[in-house]
């Protein structure tokens, strides 16, 4: 009876094995097919992480709020610089004019302070910025500018109408987008945007890539539609080739 009991228990805990195994093995699969998936889905192919392509540095760190009183108090003075711009209506020759006033009044309270309180002479902080700061802001900012030209250059004497047809449509949203609301308003909305959608995109990543695959895939769907009826219908130009 004892070995019956035996044989039967070796028996269902090797039944029991088996279909733990084949349970482990098809959950591992499934997990492997949900992270090509998912990896797949990714927005606009992305393979690395938000922080990576960000840049990596301190630059990602703020605009993810790896340190929260940094990110919080760059936010707020672009907040202030705003306000004081939009709201308030100042200029920025005032608002130049104030901050030197400012920085002359502490230079001559510290150079003179000495005097009243019987003390030695100390030096005062003089505040001198490198040549090489503006040298690379405008190594950059040109190289920007001279990138973007290129390329509406060769849209605008190329062959590929509906590339034209993209870029004006999105040169004329830019232009209804100005009539609305001036250049500082504009530059404070993408500040804005750029320290906030980082930060929600990588919280809320796989709600974000799945809601975007839904409207690419209708706007293509769309364009397709009007592919078929409308471009492929106009005669294409032969573009001139640049040596």
């Amino acid at each position: 009876m004892s070995e019956k009991i035996t044989a039967e228990n070796l028996i269902e805990s090797l039944v029991d094995t088996f279909v733990e195994k084949k349970k482990s093995v098809s959950f591992f699969q499934g997990e492997k097919s949900d992270s090509v998936s998912s990896q797949i889905n990714k927005l606009f192919g992305r393979e690395k992480p938000v922080h990576h392509i960000l840049g990596g540095g301190k630059s990602a760190d703020v605009l993810l709020w790896r340190n929260k009183k940094i990110s919080a108090s760059v936010l707020t003075s672009a907040t202030v610089v705003w306000v004081l711009f939009e709201w308030l209506n100042y200029h920025f020759l005032t608002l130049l004019c104030f901050a030197l006033v400012v920085v002359m009044l502490a230079q001559f309270v510290w150079s003179n302070a000495s005097g009243f309180f019987n003390r030695a002479p100390s030096d005062v902080p003089r505040l001198v910025l490198p040549e090489e700061l503006f040298v690379n802001i405008a190594t950059a900012v040109g190289g920007e500018v001279n990138r973007g030209l290129s390329f509406l250059q060769d849209v605008a004497c190329g062959a590929n109408l509906k590339q034209f047809l993209i870029v004006v449509g999105a040169l004329f949203a830019g232009a209804v987008i100005g009539s609305w609301c001036n250049f500082i308003s504009v530059i404070y909305i993408g500040f804005v945007a750029a320290h906030t959608l980082p930060i929600f995109y990588e919280k809320y990543e796989d709600e974000v890539d799945n809601f975007v695959n839904k409207v690419l895939g209708q706007m293509q769907h769309h364009y397709r539609n009007i592919d078929a009826n409308v471009l492929s219908k106009i005669p294409k130009g032969k573009g001139k080739k640049h040596e």
